[in-house]
């Protein structure tokens, strides 16, 4: 068998996994435009780094972007930095460059899965995780977009991977008269990464994770092998410099703006994401698809193994942060991504072992065919209702996709597990083709920032420069430049007639008060060059009229 040679040792097991990362992720990383909001806000402050050489400060245009620490952007900035060096045209408004980090982070966290893996389970199983990781709906989404969660995802691993060695080998009665350093300089890098990558939340899962192994043991011995003292002051010395530098530039308002304006915010219904307990739970059967079947026929098996070391450690990293965010008001389904690689050892081992459930959870199969097929309709439907056409080049891939999924839920029948999981991760690796690849970059109304870019490119005039009214989405000005004011029909009109290779980006709902204006100064312009699109974060229609100045009166 394919699979049984691909993961014969080590080496191939990595290689296997990084090629199907691969074929998993880079459908679409290079084609999708910029995606409004959160995206395009870490990738022009980036820019704005790169631009201006401040390296510490962190802005979109004048306003202070405090919500994150610096990780992300210098990552970003790198690969800008990078991509600039060898010679790439226009590197600093492809947002490919700066989605670079996550892809490598998302490639990294399923590594890490496979090596966290390996102290619970056979090499096989291990693969078996990582597999279920590279192929989940979450993180083929979060591989593609240039925010800080799969980075994050990436550092959690690597700590919890290296936390479990260290308690298992304590669980084992094993007691070396020289503790491995290794381990411990693994987990307070991880932590020390992931702090300046998403703030304290690595904090949160490592720290309930040991607040209730030390409950359930009556003992936190073994948390001492991991050398505290040393690794503490490790720590600090690579994440106090850039947190003294912020303080010295902006005072408390990092501190205030990031743990209490974005942090503790979340525990109401920030930006309207609230949603009641349970969600997460709902969304798993999606964003963990295809390996969710599986999970749900484990999840029996893993409850009672539930005082055996490696079960219980993975279900320390799981639960109580899953309770967490339950809990909590504010919902985004990323948020409970770092710890899908607890579920994922969990199934496996329970795939090991040969305990899934054979009761009526085994019409959960099911669930491989059917979101290939769900999926499918729901992507040609969304194309044919945006931009009028079925997108046919997309049809063999989601058609292949549906009959491996349902080959994936005819194998379970016939107790062959395994083979149902990767004939399941070949369906998911087609429905990234067909959503990613091929339809997704057709969509150019959701992109009307691409549009208006592109039209801005292919003036004669030297040095465009644009104020946009009624349309501020942050891709506007990652698109056109940083400089672009965003005001009002009234404020654009001034602004046309200030001087000459100016532009007016005026939402039909601003012309009004942009016409009126401009009769106002004696403004002469063109007639406009329309961009009509949808603005997906407020779920709306615009139509958006690019004005240029003919002079004044």
């Amino acid at each position: 068998m394919a699979f049984e040679f691909a993961t014969a040792s080590h080496g191939r097991s990595a290689l296997f996994l990084v090629l199907a990362c691969l074929v998993l992720f880079l459908p679409g990383f290079f084609t999708i435009p910029p995606i409004d909001r959160d995206e395009v806000r870490f990738a022009q402050a980036t820019k704005q780094m790169v631009e201006t050489g401040d390296f510490v400060d962190i802005r979109f245009q004048d306003d202070v972007r405090y919500k994150k620490p610096v990780g992300i952007y210098w990552l970003q900035a790198a690969t800008l930095k990078t991509a600039s060096a060898l010679g790439l045209p226009r590197a600093q408004v492809r947002i490919w460059v700066y989605r670079v980090p996550s892809l490598l982070g998302a490639i990294g966290a399923v590594l890490l899965t496979y090596w966290t893996a390996l102290a619970f389970v056979t090499r096989r199983g291990a693969a078996l995780a990582a597999l279920m990781m590279a192929s989940c709906v979450l993180l083929g989404v979060e591989a593609r977009l240039a925010k800080t969660d799969a980075v994050l995802l990436f550092t959690v691993t690597a700590a919890m991977g290296a936390m479990a060695r260290v308690y298992l080998s304590w669980q084992h009665g094993e007691d070396p008269a020289h503790p491995p350093w290794g381990p411990p300089a693994v987990f307070w890098t991880a932590l020390a990464i992931g702090i300046l990558i998403k703030g304290p939340l690595i904090l949160m899962f490592v720290g309930l994770a040991i607040a209730l192994l030390a409950f359930l043991d009556k003992s936190a011995a073994w948390f001492l092998r991991l050398r505290p003292v040393w690794g503490l002051t490790w720590m600090l010395v690579l994440v106090l410099p850039w947190f003294v530098m912020i303080f010295l530039r902006a005072g408390e308002t990092f501190f205030a703006d990031s743990v209490g304006g974005d942090m503790l915010s979340k525990l109401g219904a920030q930006e309207s994401h609230g949603a009641p307990p349970g969600v997460y739970l709902l969304l798993f059967w999606i964003t963990f698809w295809p390996g969710a079947p599986l999970a749900g026929m484990a999840a029996p098996a893993v409850w009672r193994a539930r005082r055996e070391p490696g079960a219980q450690f993975l279900l320390a990293w799981l639960i109580p942060s899953w309770i967490v965010f339950e809990a909590v008001l504010t919902k985004l389904p990323h948020y409970v991504l770092p710890l899908y690689p607890a579920i994922a050892i969990l199934t496996a081992g329970a795939l090991e072992r040969r305990v899934l459930s054979r009761s009526w959870l085994v019409r959960g199969a099911a669930w491989w065919f059917v979101v290939p097929a769900f999926g499918a309709v729901i992507v040609i439907v969304g194309a044919i209702k945006l931009i009028h056409q079925p997108v046919f080049p997309a049809w063999p891939f989601f058609a292949v996709a549906m009959v491996f999924g349902l080959i994936a839920w005819w194998l379970f029948e016939d107790s062959r597990a395994e083979r149902s999981l990767l004939n399941a991760v070949i369906a998911a690796a087609l429905m990234a083709v067909g959503t990613y690849g091929v339809v997704l970059p057709r969509l150019t109304t959701l992109f009307p920032s691409q549009e208006i870019a592109r039209a801005l490119r292919n003036v004669t005039c030297v040095g465009p420069k644009a104020a946009a009214a009624g349309f501020h989405e942050p891709s506007l000005v990652f698109m056109t430049d940083t400089s672009t004011l965003l005001t009002d029909g009234s404020g654009a009109a001034d602004f046309l007639g200030q001087g000459t290779c100016r532009f007016a980006l005026v939402e039909q709902r601003s012309e009004r008060a942009f016409i009126q204006r401009a009769e106002a100064i004696g403004l002469r312009y063109n007639a406009p060059v329309r961009v009509e699109g949808y603005n997906i974060s407020q779920g709306k229609a615009v139509s958006i009229a690019i004005f240029r100045s003919e002079g004044t009166e």
